[in-house]
């Protein structure tokens, strides 16, 4: 299966998206394998809320994909994976993405003073 390379303004996303070393971490836990959120916050020793933040800026960003399932009890779990993707970034990779950008400044950039704990 061959990923499409994403569009300038897709590749400013994912990138400002990955620019947190929360959201690395996260990533990593999750290219493991799935996870839903109560487990991952834990493996990764921040709080829900602070996770959702992150999980929530990553699926914007395409990277990954979250599902609501039900539990064998019957709680509901949001579980999160990595989607397919493929970045190579080469001088003419960010050149010709650079060439599908409809706007010079980001819509989604890093907030200000973005914490990682």
């Amino acid at each position: 299966m061959t990923v499409a390379q994403p569009t300038g303004d897709e590749l400013v996303e994912m990138l400002a998206a990955l620019a947190n070393p929360l959201r690395l971490r996260i990533m990593a836990k999750l290219a493991g394998g799935r996870d839903y959120v109560s487990h991952l916050a834990r493996e990764i020793g921040v709080s829900r809320p602070l996770l959702h933040m992150h999980l929530q800026r990553l699926e914007a960003a395409g990277l990954i994909t979250g599902s609501l399932e039900l539990s064998d009890d019957g709680k509901a779990m949001k579980y999160y994976e990595v989607t397919e993707f493929d970045l190579h970034l080469t001088a003419s990779a960010l050149v010709a993405a650079a060439q599908t950008l409809t706007s010079s400044e980001p819509t989604t950039g890093p907030a200000p003073k973005e914490r990682s704990r």
